[in-house]
C-alpha cells in the first residue's frame, strides 16, 4: 500500500523539482541578472502546487493507516 503512494509522489517531485531547475537555467542561458530579490509567478505556483501534493499524499497515508488498524481492531 506503502509503495502505491511514495511511487507517485517521487514522480510529482522530481517532476516539479526539474521545472524549476529548467526555468533558473533558462533565465541564467537568456543573461537576466540572478540577483533578483524574489521569485516568479511561476515558481510560486510550482512551490504552492508541490506543498499541495505533499499534503494530499500525507493526508492520504494517515488515512490509510488509520483504517487498517481500524479494521484489524474490528
Amino acid at each position: 500500500m506503502t509503495d502505491n503512494l511514495i511511487t507517485p509522489a517521487v514522480i510529482v517531485w522530481r517532476g516539479l523539482a526539474a521545472r524549476a531547475s529548467t526555468g533558473l537555467s533558462q533565465r541564467l542561458r537568456r543573461g537576466e541578472p540572478t540577483d533578483d530579490a524574489g521569485v516568479s509567478t511561476l515558481e510560486m505556483v510550482i512551490i504552492a502546487l508541490g506543498l499541495v501534493a505533499v499534503a494530499t499524499l500525507l493526508v492520504t497515508a494517515i488515512t490509510a493507516a488509520v483504517t487498517r488498524r481500524t479494521n484489524q481492531i474490528h
